[in-house]
């Protein structure tokens, strides 16, 4: 079963070396969102060079996280209060907070209207180009989970689809480089941009995930791409599990005072599921549960589901 293969641990014992000293969740996120690698290939031909990729994570940075680890208050101020049900919208206000406090945020969330009722596009990230003092990169960012259904063909991104069925890759990054990206080019576009737009990019993170065997590579697709196990809840190999809530979903999990099930308890849990969830294997390393690989468990239905779908062309674009 790929859930107890090692290698799929590589990048998680990788991020814990590097930043194991990060344990504030949100800090940990921002790690993560910093030097994780990219979900996409940014030199395929794919993708026309309309890939953005963030520069190596520096001392400077790495040292500005350990700060932010001893006193993270500037970074919840930043974040505020609120709950965030859309792990997107975390995800890009943590990356909104990193552009702001490195002096590169032109603009964050910009509407474009063409009237009071009638909103063209947004424009995720404009950011000073440090390339070019008198023009802007407009960066759409995404961050993304796919589940792997069937052999991967020349359709390959359309095989990689939601857990909820919601989308596929093929049909969002058709969305972000026909649509998004040409925001710029409107005409109501024109009056908000205190600077030309120089290029228009999508950065994209996350994590792709597998059923047993072993990890196909895919044009397009980067190889250090953090990757993990799908399967059904009797699939499941005898592990010690946490189940992960979305805001978790981002860095490989560290933490205390969590529900660490076996795999009857957690079969037990899952019982009658009608929707993936998410779940880490963990180990215990002084005082902490420690992510060792991840997965979606999905229900025994859901390969089915997922190629009728797919086949019958009914994820929404």
């Amino acid at each position: 079963m790929q859930a107890a293969d090692p290698a799929i641990g590589t990048f998680q014992a990788r991020f814990e070396r590097r930043w194991g000293h990060l344990t504030h969740p949100r800090v940990r996120a921002l790690a993560w969102l910093l030097d994780s690698p990219d979900l996409l290939d940014p030199a395929s031909p794919h993708w026309g060079g309309r890939i953005a990729s963030l520069d190596p994570v520096t001392p400077a940075v790495t040292a500005w996280l350990g700060a932010l680890q001893d006193d993270p208050s500037p970074l919840d101020a930043a974040l505020g209060p609120r709950f965030y049900s859309r792990l997107g919208l975390y995800a890009e206000k943590l990356l909104a907070f990193y552009f702001e406090q490195h002096g590169v945020l032109q603009a964050h969330g910009l509407q474009v209207q063409v009237n009071r009722n009638d909103t063209v596009g947004e424009f995720d990230f404009l950011l000073r180009d440090g390339a070019d003092s008198e023009a802007l990169l407009h960066w759409e960012f995404a961050t993304k989970f796919y589940l792997l259904e069937g052999a991967p063909d020349a359709g390959v991104f359309n095989h990689l689809i939601g857990p909820n069925l919601a989308d596929t890759l093929g049909l969002k990054m058709r969305k972000i480089l026909d649509k998004q990206l040409a925001l710029s080019r409107h005409p109501a576009a024109q009056s908000l941009l205190a600077q030309p737009v120089r290029a228009a990019q999508a950065l994209v993170k996350g994590w792709l995930f597998y059923a047993a065997g072993a990890t196909p590579g895919m044009e397009g697709i980067s190889q250090e791409h953090g990757h993990g196990f799908w399967c059904t809840p009797t699939e499941l190999p005898q592990q010690r599990y946490i189940v992960l809530p979305r805001l978790q979903w981002l860095a490989p999990f560290k933490g205390r005072e969590v529900e660490v099930l076996d795999v009857d308890a957690l079969r037990a849990q899952l019982f009658g599921l009608v929707q993936a969830v998410m779940v880490a294997t963990v180990d215990h390393v002084d005082g902490w549960e420690v992510e060792r690989t991840r997965g979606f468990v999905v229900p025994d239905t859901w390969t089915e589901q997922a190629a009728a779908r797919r086949l019958a062309g009914m994820l929404p674009a």
